[in-house]
């Protein structure tokens, strides 16, 4: 059975990469987004992808879909690393105002990779 992203993280292991919603002009001033910035390298200004151990999907700049392409990068990026374990925050379902039932949809393919760890639900 495949663990499930707990629900606070406070560190990581060398090999885990923390996973969060951002915006596209990267300004990670709340949320787990603000989490990333002051404890696992997000690079203020920085809005999509790798940056330290974490690693930014925008989700505010719109409805659900013109998040999908993100995701997506994002899977094919973990399936690329499979030396490293992606803890997926629940994205999206803070500060951009999305639920649970219009994001988990789009990780569907995320449950067939390995090294990508969901939030419980997903």
């Amino acid at each position: 059975m495949k663990m499930n992203t707990p629900d606070f993280i406070t560190h990581l292991k060398p090999n885990e990469v923390f996973v969060f919603g951002s915006n596209l002009a990267g300004h990670h001033g709340g949320g787990a987004a603000r989490i990333a910035l002051e404890r696992f390298g997000a690079i203020y200004g920085q809005g999509v992808g790798l940056q330290g151990q974490s690693y930014a999907i925008p989700t505010m700049q719109g409805g659900v879909e013109t998040i999908r392409p993100y995701v997506d990068e994002f899977i094919t990026f973990a399936q690329n690393h499979p030396d490293l374990t992606f803890l997926v925050t629940r994205i999206g379902c803070g500060i951009a105002g999305f639920d649970d039932s219009e994001i988990a949809p789009l990780f569907a393919d995320a449950h067939l990779v390995p090294n990508i760890v969901l939030p419980k639900g997903w």
